[in-house]
């Protein structure tokens, strides 16, 4: 996922530290799991309000404990995992800013997206896109207000607040195909 893992600009989260030893065909590959912060993502170390951006990438497979490649490098749902998903979630909408954005991963090999969007309740993704090589894989992206918006009034520039207009996007589109780009669009 990361393009640069010594980017300045983010902070890696894991609730573990480890190397971990993934058995391959034919050989076997160390995975070192080494956060910026040891913490739990339902009990996040920071501020209200603290993030513009947050990616929330949980584990997506229900195990009792950590015994196969994925599980070990990824770790794995265990207890009562839906709570602990509503409280992740709850928790990276409280450390984000208004108006931030929050990114969630999930893979559906074991549970839809269909199940797990609830947990995010009273927030709901504005878009997404499927991926993997078998469409397994789900990025969303949520918005966190900054107050309710009346849609019929954001439509009317005669009923916009100049110092705090809403936040809109725009779909770019580029020769009839989608280009996957998303760009803020505010009027002053």
């Amino acid at each position: 996922m990361w393009f640069d893992r010594q980017d300045g600009r983010a902070l890696y989260l894991d609730r573990r530290r480890e190397t971990v030893t993934e058995i391959l065909p034919g050989r076997n590959q160390d995975v070192v799991i080494n956060p910026d912060i040891l913490a739990c993502f339902t009990d996040l170390p920071f501020p209200d309000n603290t993030f513009a951006l947050v990616v929330m990438d949980p584990p997506h497979v229900q195990r009792e404990e950590m015994l196969g490649n994925i599980t070990k490098r990824y770790g794995c749902l265990n207890g009562d995992w839906r709570e602990m998903l509503r409280k992740g979630f709850a928790e990276c909408f409280r450390v984000l800013r208004p108006e931030g954005t929050l990114i969630f991963k999930w893979s559906s090999v074991q549970f839809p997206l269909k199940d797990i969007l609830p947990l995010a309740l009273p927030h709901k993704p504005l878009f997404g896109h499927q991926s993997g090589k078998r469409a397994n894989t789900h990025w969303c992206a949520f918005l966190k207000p900054n107050a309710p918006h009346n849609r019929a009034a954001a439509k009317s520039p005669g009923t916009q607040n100049r110092r705090n207009p809403p936040l809109r996007f725009m779909r770019l589109f580029a020769g009839g195909f989608v280009s996957h780009k998303w760009i803020e669009s505010r009027k002053s």
